[in-house]
């Protein structure tokens, strides 16, 4: 059961294709900063209500990273792995088509879950406006060299969650220079932030993905890592590095741990167990506020997701405005310097938790939106 209050949602779509047997919902949470803002996934078992939650999770990202965007989600049932390329673009086109009367015009969408720049380059074509959706191919532009699209595989994400780690460690005097750091996850997320830390001086010395974790004390080769990746498939084949158990992860003696794959890695079975200084969350909802609160107590300094995750959205912003990548990529860094420097120092100054911090930061954004959108129809 989808859950409404003052914020939203404000519009929920559900459509249906017999044709295609494309069947879908779009979320319109808040718009009162600007049109709904969120990705397209499509799995089997997406509901309205993880899409209506996925949404609100937007629409306080959008609100914390200072961008014109409201929050927004879509979801499409439909298993990629049992059905042909053919059907899945031609789902794809059907809903974009279906939710022509709120895109571009009132929701913007992106990739997600099995979508990517392939996917949304076929939304935007059959929805028939290029403004409809961000994360498309760089060579898909308005004209020759103007507004072209900037793909989440240029890694800004992880790019922002790299200088969110940067700002925690310099928020506790904690020199980033060779301090040890776990990564939970080597997806597009995880590559990039290790990669970034790498640069800046960390020591990333553990990495994870869905077959295993590699360990080394010493620190591990990123380029030599995501080589070992690419051609085998997994980073437990990484030379030289032990081979751990993903869930002993969690238990490294390091400064810093960045779960950046998937929910609830850190759990009522591991949270006592983390040695770390700083937690980022580079995935969404890796762990509950419940466990923040324990880990705020032990003196771990965490890092909410919808704070050191947004340089997608950000990403999203500079290619809506026509940004290239170089200038997108400032951006992010600025913003999110900016907002987990705003969020850390207002968490200690009111001796709260850096997520309850963030949420009043973000609330009252909208809030302030909303009355002056009120004001402005009166």
């Amino acid at each position: 059961m989808v859950i409404f209050d003052e914020f939203g949602p404000e519009k929920i779509l559900e459509v249906y294709d017999p044709k295609t047997g494309m069947h879908g919902f779009t979320v319109l949470d808040n718009t009162a900063l600007g049109p709904a803002k969120g990705g397209i996934r499509m799995t089997p078992s997406v509901t309205v209500e993880e899409v209506a939650k996925l949404a609100r999770t937007m629409t306080w990202k959008c609100a914390l990273a200072s961008l014109p965007f409201g929050g927004g989600k879509s979801g499409i049932v439909a298993d990629p792995k049992r059905i042909s390329s053919e059907q899945k673009m031609a789902i794809i086109r059907s809903f974009a088509i279906a939710i022509k009367p709120v895109c571009p015009s009132r929701y913007i969408a992106a990739p997600d879950i099995n979508t990517s720049e392939k996917e949304i380059e076929e939304f935007v074509r059959a929805n028939g406006s290029l403004r409809s959706a961000t994360g498309k191919p760089s060579n898909l532009c308005v004209a020759p060299g103007v507004k072209c699209g900037i793909p989440h595989e240029y890694g800004s994400t992880g790019f922002g969650v790299a200088h969110a780690t940067a700002i925690a460690a310099r928020h506790i005097k904690l020199h980033l220079k060779n301090a040890t750091v776990a990564i939970e996850g080597y997806g597009n997320v995880g590559a990039f932030a290790a990669e970034h830390l790498s640069k800046i001086g960390a020591k990333i010395v553990a990495v994870s993905d869905s077959k295993g974790c590699i360990y080394n004390k010493n620190g591990l080769n990123i380029a030599s890592l995501s080589k070992t990746k690419q051609e085998t498939g997994s980073v437990i084949n990484y030379k030289p590095g032990e081979f751990i158990k993903n869930e002993k992860l969690f238990e490294l003696d390091v400064d810093i741990i960045i779960p950046s794959a998937v929910p609830d890695v850190i759990n009522k079975n591991n949270v006592e167990k983390i040695k770390s200084k700083i937690v980022v969350e580079a995935a969404n909802i890796p762990t509950t506020p419940e466990m923040e609160e324990i880990m705020h107590q032990k003196g771990i300094l965490v890092v909410p997701d919808f704070v050191a995750n947004a340089g997608g959205v950000i990403s999203s912003y500079a290619e809506h405005k026509g940004e290239n990548p170089a200038r997108m990529f400032q951006m992010v860094e600025k913003r999110i310097n900016k907002n987990t420097k705003l969020v850390l120092d207002e968490a200690k100054k009111k001796k709260t938790k850096p997520r309850d911090a963030a949420m009043e930061i973000a609330v009252q954004r909208v809030k302030k939106a909303m009355e002056k959108k009120a004001d402005n129809s009166a």
